[in-house]
């Protein structure tokens, strides 16, 4: 539906020249949205998806290995849709202190991202309302170290920002001017807690954007708008845990996402917009539902075959297999750690996996070596590629 520009522009000196800053109207849409036909069918498909994502921790023996792993996974492709070049492999080598050659602000910028979400997962489960402040609290987070350090963290801008060009009277966008921030986020809060009948993935998808448009900090804006769609569905009960991610489905339809987002505010055109979101929400949930079946084959098969070859030594080296499981980059000392196996133990249990083409070394050292569960690696490093 075309309902024209969502918003005002207000007239806002900037880098000492006059421009047009958008000013977006609180939510929800006027006149409301238009779910029906398509769209009803579409909301319904992803809602499946969703609850089937929502079961998958009963399809897993440890939901917790594949929070862990997929929420890296997360944050590897979020921070690439900005510009870093850090793979899934680098950040996990970067948490046990072992990162050579990977540039270090991109790694710490990953790193940050999986602090913020658990920061802000923390929060919802000591009862704590999604909120301002708590959106701020995850921003301090994710710009606490590397670059970005220097952008305010934790505190809405003071300044005005723009998007695409060298300045904003060449921009492709120019977000409120900053005086308008707290208004503007003051109505998005608002709009989390209203009960209005909207799905609560309708609602998480026109967040999205309010957010996007918004713009409220100086950095780090796109990857706490991603967060904000998971802790929206977790803070609604609607997901367990924070397992629906979009980075992948963005960054692989990056000019069509960006495309929308301007054409919403230019149009009122939310119906083109939650087609969009919502097929990202079907196709990403489907994909981590397939994701889970194929590890559990894969571990339950790896296991099998140790069991069948490993004989007596079956019951160290199954205590290994199960810490790649949930680490799936680990040195010997912390196998020893995990398993509780004494150093020689671990290490001969290591080489048995790594025989069996299950576990590889990464380093090439003689010491302070890591390891790698190189097929489970491998699956979840699908799509991470670096752009």
């Amino acid at each position: 539906m075309q309902r024209g520009e969502i918003g005002r522009y207000e007239i806002t000196n900037a880098g000492g020249e006059p421009v047009r800053a958008f000013v977006p109207a609180p939510l929800p849409p006027d006149p409301s949205l238009v779910l029906e036909g398509s769209m009803q069918r579409t909301l319904e498909a992803a809602t499946l998806a969703l609850g089937r994502l929502d079961a998958v921790s009963t399809l897993l023996p440890d939901e917790a290995f594949f929070l862990y792993s997929y929420v890296r996974k997360e944050a590897v492709l979020s921070s690439q849709i900005e510009g870093t070049q850090s793979s899934l492999s680098d950040l996990l080598r970067f948490e046990l202190d072992d990162a050579p050659g990977v540039p270090f602000e991109d790694v710490v910028e990953v790193s940050n991202y999986v602090a913020a979400l658990e920061q802000g997962m923390r929060r919802l489960e000591e009862g704590f309302p999604l909120c301002n402040r708590l959106i701020r609290e995850m921003h301090e987070v994710l710009l606490s170290r590397g670059r970005g350090s220097g952008k305010s963290p934790g505190d809405f801008r003071r300044s005005q920002n723009w998007i695409g060009g060298t300045r904003p009277g060449n921009a492709a966008f120019v977000p409120p001017p900053h005086t308008a921030v707290p208004d503007c986020m003051a109505a998005l809060e608002r709009f989390f807690h209203v009960t209005d009948g909207l799905p609560v993935l309708i609602r998480a998808g026109l967040a999205h954007v309010q957010f996007e448009t918004i713009h409220p900090f100086l950095d780090g804006n796109g990857r706490v708008g991603r967060l904000l769609i998971a802790l929206m569905l977790c803070d609604a009960g609607v997901l367990r845990q924070p397992l629906l991610y979009l980075s992948l489905y963005l960054k692989q339809r990056r000019g069509e996402y960006y495309d929308l987002l301007n054409h919403v505010r230019r149009t009122g055109d939310w119906e083109a917009w939650i087609a969009f979101f919502l097929e990202g929400v079907r196709t990403t949930a489907e994909g981590a539902v397939a994701t889970s079946h194929r590890l559990v084959e894969m571990f339950a098969a790896d296991r099998a075959e140790t069991e069948r070859r490993a004989g007596r030594r079956a019951g160290s080296v199954l205590r290994v297999h199960d810490a790649l499981k949930q680490r799936p980059i680990l040195s010997l000392t912390d196998v020893s750690a995990h398993t509780t196996l004494s150093f020689p133990t671990a290490a001969s249990a290591m080489q048995f996996l790594v025989d069996q083409g299950i576990a590889r070394e990464l380093t090439g050292r003689s010491r302070n070596r890591l390891f790698v569960y190189d097929r489970y690696l491998s699956v979840l490093a699908e799509g991470t590629e670096a752009p």
